[in-house]
């Protein structure tokens, strides 16, 4: 489905002194200066560099559903003093915080619930920020922003996914309900590198993941560690077509095109870390990640060949040793996988922030949210309780009791 915006970009959205909020259409129409000044560099998916290559590639923009409608505040001398990157949506596909049943209720009442405002990174389930501003009255007013943007366009809702933990603070200030979900992330505090990890394990467990990585590793002629200048276009070749597979197998059609990777390698490889593998001459598997301040982002794996264990070499053992060396604290492996937990990502509740206009959807909304908070904390215990770890005093991992 192909929705058109109604508007013209950049019209002021806000007037109230003494700040001005207006509307890009791109995320390029915000001067390159003042988006790597308010963003910094801390969070990859918030970047301009990111993410003007989805939108210049042609996976975020209006003709795949992801119309740009980046909030930009401004003071009165006209200095970008606050961002919220946001897209209006035509359908509710790669956002990884499923509200498909809200749509059918919103049906069932008689709404439209597309299009939709939502406040996230296209394609990413990571936490980043949403509001981009460290004045307090700033963030109020792009989260204000967002509700009248919404309400002037007469869509359904609002949505801001994979918050930081302030930004969802102040969301709620205004109202918005919250949703929690469950990842699983590694603490470099558990192991610096994979044989660091290894020996906080039980001892059955870690003859099992030694065993699993020595099979993985010996299927393979080499494992290489690419990034910057080593991002060639032959190398995004060889893993376009390890994305398409495992999009193509997964979800029917991959959301990223071939561009966005010639792009974002350009634009920051040396925020990049391809982890390869190469068997019999050739690449056959590989796992993108991106670097942070303080964690190592998982995000794309894909394989032309069925090797056990492979996926979880290059995506989960070989990122901890690559956390350790980075000296970074944690990794976010993305979205779902029990899996991991065995091999020591911890669950960790992500949150999201929704605001429906319509009273009646809006509150049966709110009682599902209360159900599902219950229902994650409680998933939360059980995952904890399956962890790998060495048990100490009090039945606790080591380190925790």
């Amino acid at each position: 489905m192909v929705w058109r915006s109604r508007w013209t970009p950049s019209w002021p959205l806000a007037e109230a002194r003494p700040l001005r909020i207006r509307v890009l259409g791109r995320a390029a129409d915000l001067p390159a200066e003042a988006w790597e000044r308010l963003a910094g560099r801390d969070h990859p998916f918030t970047s301009l560099a990111f993410l003007s290559a989805l939108e210049d590639s042609g996976s975020a923009v209006a003709r795949t559903g992801w119309q740009p409608v980046h909030l930009v505040a401004e003071d009165p001398e006209g200095t970008a003093v606050g961002l919220m990157p946001a897209y209006a949506k035509a359908h509710s596909q790669g956002e990884y915080v499923f509200d498909h049943g809200w749509a059918d209720a919103a049906l069932r009442l008689g709404l439209r619930y597309y299009p939709k405002l939502q406040c996230a990174t296209p394609f990413t389930p990571a936490s980043s920020p949403r509001i981009v501003a460290k004045d307090p009255a700033v963030r109020q007013a792009l989260v204000a922003a967002a509700r009248t943007l919404v309400e002037r366009q007469g869509w359904s809702s609002a949505h801001a996914t994979f918050l930081l933990a302030q930004d969802a603070a102040d969301f709620a200030a205004q109202g918005w309900l919250e949703r929690h979900d469950l990842q699983f992330h590694f603490d470099t505090r558990d192991g610096r590198s994979f044989s660091d990890f290894l020996s906080r394990l039980s001892s059955r467990k870690r003859k099992e993941l030694r065993r699993e990585r020595e099979q993985a590793l010996a299927a393979v002629d080499e494992v290489r560690w690419l990034t910057g200048a080593d991002l060639t276009e032959d190398v995004w070749d060889h893993f376009f077509a390890f994305y398409q597979d495992t999009g193509g197998r997964k979800w029917g059609r991959p959301y990223l095109t071939r561009a966005f990777f010639s792009l974002v390698g350009e634009r920051m490889g040396d925020r990049i870390l391809l982890v390869m593998a190469r068997r019999a001459g050739r690449w056959v598997a590989g796992a993108l990640h991106f670097v942070g301040a303080d964690c190592l982002y998982g995000r794309y794996w894909g394989a032309i060949e069925d090797i056990p264990f492979l996926h979880f070499e290059l995506c989960y053992h070989q990122a901890i040793d690559a956390a350790g060396q980075l000296g970074l604290k944690r990794i976010e492996a993305g979205a779902q996988g029990p899996h991991k937990v065995k091999r020591g990502y911890r669950p960790v509740v992500t949150r999201s922030m929704h605001w429906l206009v319509d009273l009646r959807l809006r509150s049966a909304v709110a009682d599902f949210l209360e159900r599902e908070r219950a229902a994650v904390a409680q998933e939360v215990a059980l995952f904890e309780a399956d962890l790998p770890f060495r048990r100490g005093p009090g039945g606790a991992p080591d380190g925790e009791g």
